[in-house]
């Protein structure tokens, strides 16, 4: 199935970098780049390519023996390379990193300092501008709405700025850096879902066990976004997306929560449905909703592991929320308080 490159041996790393590719072209090489350029220098670099046919990839892996390669036989999802790169990582931290994204030189400093500065605190979230017009955020921490409709906080805003740290619901799995031993404890990426969504369903299980997440606004990439799938409304985003927002809220939403946000859930979908329709893009969409409620029995699986695991209850979900609707049609940041949204 795969083909690894042997690790040498020696002193663990401080942080593993897993980057997971596929088909991601001349990007690659400039996301391999920022890493090379990072000013802390203990760390290591994972190269998951998930079966590319073009071999940007094996040739970063052939001109830099320092890179650590597994060449999948087929595509495994953006999930399931994760939990590989996990796996192999010797680092007390995983980063990751996706592979259309450049990182400051300074992005993994940031985030290491974060975890001294902030102690018990074992998931970050980093800073995210779009490539193509850094003064505009790709995103600074995830939200989740009231509805169980998470999103990329600031998607698309001016980026105005902020320097204070502080808790969001989750960080987006395209740079984040986590506890090694704590993501492998919750089992990783859930695998079933293949890719999108894997890294709110990630957040929102350190929610359920009272693990806060904090962004750390110094710690900056810039990214392009969806490059490997066709951008952000293609139809393979639009059907995983749709699909998998469906599975994350039925399996991770506390009881009571899930029986007061249900109706808010159905509503926001047929908004969202009728602004597909308007731009003609409801065929993907649809398809995603209707797989997703005649498989509901994989989701149902995944809420009975969620919810015996679980040590907080639906008050302490719905404080890390929010619940003003203008925050979800806007895309606002949502940036709480270290400590605010419950135990931390």
């Amino acid at each position: 199935m795969a083909r690894e490159r042997a690790k040498d041996k020696g002193a663990e790393p401080r942080v593993s970098v897993v980057v997971v590719a596929y088909e991601s072209g001349p990007l690659l090489a400039e996301c391999l780049a920022s890493l090379k350029a990072q000013t802390v220098t203990d760390h290591e670099v994972i190269l998951i390519d998930n079966a590319s046919k073009d071999p940007a990839a094996r040739d970063a892996a052939a001109a830099d023996s320092s890179l650590i390669f597994v060449g999948n036989s087929e595509n495994l999802g953006f999930a399931a390379a994760c939990n590989q790169g996990a796996r192999i990582a010797r680092g007390r931290w995983i980063a990751f990193l996706n592979p259309d994204a450049v990182a400051r030189p300074d992005w993994l400093e940031q985030l290491l300092a974060a975890t001294e500065r902030f102690a018990g605190v074992r998931a970050f979230a980093s800073r995210q501008l779009l490539a193509e017009d850094t003064s505009k955020l790709d995103g600074l921490g995830d939200v989740m709405s009231s509805a169980g409709f998470p999103f990329r906080g600031g998607y698309l805003q001016p980026d105005l700025g902020r320097t204070e740290p502080g808790e969001v619901f989750s960080a987006c799995g395209g740079a984040m850096l986590i506890d090694r031993e704590l993501f492998l404890a919750l089992g990783g990426f859930d695998e079933r879902l293949f890719c999108y969504c894997e890294d709110v369903d990630l957040g929102y299980r350190l929610r359920l066990q009272g693990e806060p997440t904090v962004v750390i606004p110094q710690a900056v990439v810039t990214h392009v976004g969806s490059a490997s799938s066709g951008g952000p409304r293609s139809d393979f985003a639009t059907f995983y997306g749709t699909r998998n927002r469906l599975w994350v809220f039925i399996k991770n939403t506390p009881p009571l929560l899930l029986l007061l946000t249900w109706p808010l859930h159905l509503a926001a979908t047929a908004l969202l449905f009728a602004r597909h329709a308007t731009r003609g893009e409801l065929r993907s969409p649809w398809r995603g909703f209707v797989f997703g409620l005649k498989n509901i029995g994989v989701a149902l699986e995944a809420r009975r592991e969620a919810q015996a695991a679980r040590k907080v209850g639906s008050l302490d979900i719905a404080r890390a929320m929010t619940w003003n609707p203008k925050d979800l049609f806007g895309r606002r940041v949502v940036i709480k308080p270290l400590g605010s949204s419950g135990r931390s």
